[in-house]
């Protein structure tokens, strides 16, 4: 079993994700072999490339129309070697006009001279166009969203089974550091055994007493500079619906955060969506309708990511956990009790490799029930809007809940604004650490 868990960590550290595509290419004895990073480095340099041919921007004909785009990032775990000399990569741009798109690339040739054969627009600000498929021999075709089945939009009902693996990355360490790391804890809808742990430094569990969460503390020194801390969990986990919480203080989450206050304005705009509707489950569902017709998924710019509220409001963009927050922001403002939670959804579509960041989720309080909600994968895919209005799907972990998280000791900025990513403190003030998720379905050895 501890071999077995050794080369699964190899693997995912690797991140070598290899899929099989009918390339047509033949003479494979002399191909070099490549891996994710020089596959990084082909798309950046295509796009840099053009970049300076375009005066500027990457230039790109869409729907008869010239975008003009920067790059935002490299989708480094969607990076796929399909077969030989041939190469797959995603990256986010943003135009000029403010809209995001998610673009995909085929690519040929060897490291360092690779060339783009073909080239896609997947989404735009974060609703997909089409999604890929895995047929029985390996290869991968387009799907359309009308057509796609939910596997394909990120869904397994149900329940699912997988390893997690949490491995960050420090920087340069000039003195004594403190790190703040969740902990995934098991409870009705998740079962988590830890499989191995890999620290730095000194390190110790604490609890915020709010929440409940378990926080990995550590205690760093310059020794510690540029090395890794790897979690490995095993993960059993059902779908989420509506449930019943014994002894549940919903009266809590009617109680503003720091980004997610309570004020009139919030409360002037719930009670205007629902003005002439009766219970909590329907006007809840009236505030979830709408945000996702009155957001945007855009990740670029200042201020997204915050999962701040009145931002949410003002710009009317951002990812999870400003669609969440803005929700949950207009939930209290009219009495129904909502709260935050966040970890990673876990790929539904393949079987392992890696997972490009945190997901974030909601639940608010209705007819003695908690109900989950996701508006973030419902703005993104509105076929799946009444699916992600009361349950989460199985293929997610959960990292921990609520803001503004009190442990002792903690961090010299204040309460933790949320936890997924670590929080690192080096000489008091805060520092960026590398975060990489990975998964696997496919670890059954004991």
């Amino acid at each position: 079993m501890i071999i077995c868990r050794i080369f699964f960590i190899i693997f995912l550290t690797l991140g070598i994700f290899s899929i099989t595509q009918t390339t047509g290419l033949a003479g494979t004895s002399n191909i070099p072999n490549v891996v994710t990073a020089d596959i990084q480095a082909g798309i950046e340099h295509y796009i840099e490339e053009q970049t300076r041919l375009g005066d500027g921007f990457f230039k790109l004909q869409y729907n008869e129309k010239e975008l003009r785009l920067k790059l935002v990032r490299v989708h480094t775990e969607y990076l796929a070697n399909l077969g030989p000399r041939y190469h797959f990569a995603c990256v986010d741009v943003a135009d000029i006009e403010g809209d995001l798109y998610d673009v995909d690339f085929f690519l040929a040739g060897d490291p360092g001279s690779m060339t783009v054969t073909e080239t896609t627009v997947h989404k735009i600000n974060g609703q997909p166009f089409y999604t890929w498929e895995q047929q029985e021999d390996k290869t991968w075709h387009r799907v359309s969203i009308e057509n796609a089945p939910k596997n394909l939009l990120g869904v397994l009902s149900g329940h699912d089974e997988f390893d997690f693996l949490y491995m960050a990355i420090l920087p340069e360490i000039t003195g004594s550091a403190r790190m703040w790391l969740p902990l995934p804890t098991s409870d009705a809808f998740q079962t988590v055994e830890v499989i191995s742990m890999e620290i730095p430094g000194k390190s110790q569990i604490l609890k915020d007493q709010e929440y409940g969460n378990q926080v990995l503390f550590v205690n760093l020194e310059k020794e510690d500079s540029n090395k890794n801390v790897e979690l490995l969990f095993h993960v059993r986990r059902i779908e989420k619906d509506a449930y019943v919480e014994p002894q549940t203080a919903s009266e809590k989450y009617l109680r503003p955060n720091r980004l997610v206050p309570l004020n009139e304005d919030f409360k002037s705009i719930a009670e205007k969506v629902v003005k002439g509707k009766n219970g909590d489950l329907v006007r809840a569902r009236a505030l979830y309708d709408y945000v996702i017709d009155n957001m945007s998924y855009i990740r670029n710019g200042e201020g997204w990511g915050q999962g701040d509220a009145t931002y949410a409001c003002n710009v009317k963009t951002g990812n999870c956990t400003d669609f969440h927050s803005y929700f949950i922001a207009l939930s209290r403002s009219i009495s129904i009790p909502a709260r935050f939670s966040i970890g990673a959804s876990i790929p539904s579509s393949r079987n392992e490799g890696g997972i490009h960041s945190y997901h974030c989720g909601a639940e608010f309080y209705a007819e003695g029930k908690w109900w989950p909600v996701d508006i973030s994968e419902a703005d993104k895919y509105s076929n799946l809007a009444s699916y992600f209005f009361g349950r989460h799907p199985a293929n997610r972990i959960e990292l921990s809940r609520g803001r503004d998280l009190v442990v002792e000791p903690g961090p010299a900025t204040g309460p933790i604004n949320f936890l997924a990513f670590p929080v690192l403190e080096i000489g008091g003030k805060p520092a960026k650490v590398k975060v990489q998720f990975s998964f696997n379905r496919n670890v059954v050895c004991e």
